[in-house]
């Protein structure tokens, strides 16, 4: 039976930052989007990080024993974030594609958009279900430019970002009904993987889709701006 003193969009109202957690394993390096960041002592400095154990990172940080976490600023482009927070890097190497540096501890630093580095050292887990939090010892801190940093209400609200299916603050999407929402007799269709939605009233014009293109005569070779997928993992709304 439901509980329906659970409205669990309650949560959403809980603010958090947006950042790229990373680590290392020999010298492969893989990172991820993370919402769930968070300092936890002073003296001395621990950070905690919370990744689900189906993620990769979780099995370079488990290995490794150390992460890195990469303060995004608001200028960071949801391109980025959607290659971190939407591509398993089983399939893709993230970092072949950005500026980065390897870190005191050996785990790869973003430096696009950046605005800090933070590595640490693993201290002590905390099985958390789907989710390991790891708490670790803050071994080198530095920063890396100016500006806002990024908060994930800022990533939802302005950008217009979805969240990425590992993070804890992840909810299901319901499943659109077929013969939803259309803009001038064309329906928008939305992206499987990340809930991307492609309006044809706008286009797509980043990427020369010019508005008023309906999704059928999209390119084939189209993918979905956000998180890379291919038009066959689009369903109409």
């Amino acid at each position: 039976m439901a509980d329906d003193s659970l409205e669990l969009d309650a949560l959403f109202t809980l603010n958090y930052g947006l950042y790229i957690l990373s680590s290392c394993m020999g010298e492969r390096f893989n990172g991820q989007v993370s919402n769930t960041v968070m300092q936890v002592t002073d003296t001395p400095p621990k950070l905690a990080a919370a990744v689900s154990k189906v993620a990769l990172t979780h099995e370079f940080i488990s290995e490794s024993g150390v992460f890195a976490v990469t303060v995004l600023a608001e200028s960071a482009p949801v391109e980025l974030i959607g290659l971190f927070g939407f591509k398993s890097g089983r399939d893709v190497d993230k970092f072949s594609q950005l500026a980065h540096e390897t870190g005191s501890t050996g785990c790869p630093i973003v430096l696009d958009h950046a605005l800090a580095c933070i590595e640490a050292r693993v201290e002590q887990t905390l099985d958390c279900g789907t989710h390991t939090l790891f708490i670790g010892d803050v071994v080198h801190a530095r920063l890396l430019g100016q500006g806002r940093p990024m908060t994930y209400s800022y990533y939802r609200e302005v950008l217009g970002g979805k969240t990425p299916p590992t993070a804890p603050t992840y909810q299901p999407r319901p499943v659109a009904a077929a013969g939803g929402k259309e803009t001038s007799g064309m329906a928008s269709y939305v992206c499987e993987v990340c809930g991307y939605v492609y309006d044809p009233e706008k286009g797509d014009p980043d990427n020369d889709i010019a508005p008023g293109t309906a999704f059928e005569e999209l390119p084939d070779d189209w993918v979905c701006p956000v998180c890379g997928a291919g038009k066959d993992q689009f369903a109409e709304q």
